[in-house]
């Protein structure tokens, strides 16, 4: 999570339309809510208005793997749904699928229509301490605030600290972003204390 997958699929249907591959290039993006319906019959109509939708451009599904579940779940037939629609439409559109990495691999494992059809794969690695600085620092910068380096040796521990409890949910970017917004916000407390 907030390595800029979303980012790069937007980079990647603007390509795909400049390549002449997309009319339109815009990107549709999705989760399970928007895929599955809560009634029988109902998930392939939702699904297929979302494809309809994506039609010219990218489809970008984000945590995919939501879709495999087990027994009656109406993942099923939303998998089921986008498989055909991929091969009916595979001319007008380009099926982006994201997540962790292990539940990726069991979703595309969990049918052979899905290894057929996603069969390139780009791994988003964590930031590093340092990256995270140098977005917090833009981030700064962005509001006119500088950062010493007393706060950069503060931030890196707080950040390797919350990056180590976390493990692989760890947020990067949105985490990041988060941070500096909470600094914000506890800068704003303490100078309206300070007015009293």
């Amino acid at each position: 999570p907030g390595t800029g997958k979303t980012t790069v699929a937007r980079i990647m249907a603007g390509i795909y339309k400049n390549l002449g591959i997309l009319k339109s290039g815009h990107l549709v993006e999705v989760d399970r809510s928007k895929l599955v319906a809560e009634y029988v019959g109902q998930t392939a109509v939702k699904t297929n208005k979302v494809i309809d939708e994506a039609l010219d451009g990218v489809l970008f599904i984000d945590e995919a793997y939501t879709l495999a579940g087990e027994g009656n779940d109406f993942g099923k037939e939303a998998i089921d749904t986008l498989l055909k629609r991929m091969e009916d439409d595979r001319k007008r559109l380009v099926v982006i699928v994201a997540g962790y990495t292990n539940e990726m691999n069991k979703f595309i494992n969990s049918n052979p229509g899905l290894q057929s059809r996603f069969n390139r794969y780009i791994n988003f690695p964590d930031y590093t301490t340092n990256e995270m600085i140098q977005i917090f620092e833009k981030l700064a910068d962005k509001f006119h605030y500088t950062i010493d380096s007393s706060m950069k040796t503060a931030l890196a521990s707080y950040i390797d600290a919350a990056h180590c409890q976390s493990g692989e949910h760890f947020g990067n970017a949105r985490f990041v972003r988060n941070l500096f917004e909470k600094c914000l916000e506890n800068q704003w407390f303490s100078r309206l204390r300070w007015r009293r």
